[in-house]
């Protein structure tokens, strides 16, 4: 399985958390079964409408669970850790929502970032 971790801006459309998977789905030559946010994004109207046009499972991570997988995480954005307490919101929801393997690091867009993990 392999698991779409997103993060995004407040207010991200749709479009571009679409984009940005179709963009890490092509880059890694594989297909996304199950995205995963931090449950602070829960209510993020992008992500669910993202989830809802891709017709995929939106898993919600806590915080506990991002921490656990921190040192994992390859990509260190400063802004991001500054913001939400976290290297990398992505890297970090795919990691623990897999329990698996990053698969690919961290890729962003204006206002959206995805990295991908296998289970």
């Amino acid at each position: 399985m392999i698991v779409a971790g997103i993060g995004c801006t407040r207010g991200c459309p749709a479009e571009e958390i679409v984009a940005v998977i179709e963009a890490a789905q092509a880059q890694a030559g594989c297909r996304v079964d199950r995205l995963a946010a931090p449950d602070f994004k829960k209510d993020e109207a992008g992500l669910i409408e993202a989830a809802r046009w891709l017709r995929l499972e939106m898993a919600l991570v806590d915080s506990a669970a991002m921490q656990a997988v921190q040192a994992r995480c390859p990509t260190t954005s400063l802004r991001t850790l500054a913001e939400t307490g976290f290297a990398s919101v992505c890297e970090a929801a795919a990691l623990a929502s897999s329990g698996g393997t990053l698969l690919l690091a961290r890729i962003a867009h204006a206002r959206a970032t995805c990295a991908l993990a296998r289970t």
